[in-house]
């Protein structure tokens, strides 16, 4: 069985969240989507759980991280180019997010990202494939 990862993010406004994201060209499985959570489907093996404040607390007893003033996970994605990085944060940006850092480009590689409307941190990063091996 191929591993599967489910990144849970705590959601403010899961109706802004969800148009947010569709913005940005990903798509939900309404299997597991209702009025508390959705499951944004980021590949065949990556998905990510938004959940509401309320549904995120009843998997953690902990509080709440604040990601407009704090910092907890950096979500970082792969992308097939660089053209479609910056494709990606100009959506972003159209739809009401926000960058964080001016792009990185070290020649072999790429990167830039954008935070979400929570301010949850999205980089994205090219890789020239020559300099995978």
């Amino acid at each position: 069985m191929t591993t599967q990862i489910f990144v849970n993010l705590p959601v403010n406004d899961l109706k802004q969240s969800i148009e947010f994201f569709t913005h940005l060209g990903f798509q939900f499985n309404p299997q597991f989507t209702d009025e508390t959570a959705t499951c944004m489907i980021v590949s065949e093996t990556i998905f990510v759980m938004l959940l509401t404040h309320e549904k995120f607390k009843t998997f953690t007893p902990k509080a709440i991280c604040d990601a407009k003033q704090s910092t907890e996970v950096l979500v970082c994605l792969s992308a097939e180019s660089r053209e479609k990085i910056d494709e990606m944060v100009r959506k972003a940006i159209a739809a009401g997010g926000t960058t964080h850092s001016e792009p990185q480009d070290h020649g072999f590689m790429y990167a830039h990202g954008f935070q979400d409307l929570d301010g949850h941190i999205w980089e994205l990063m090219y890789m020239e494939p020559s300099a995978i091996n």
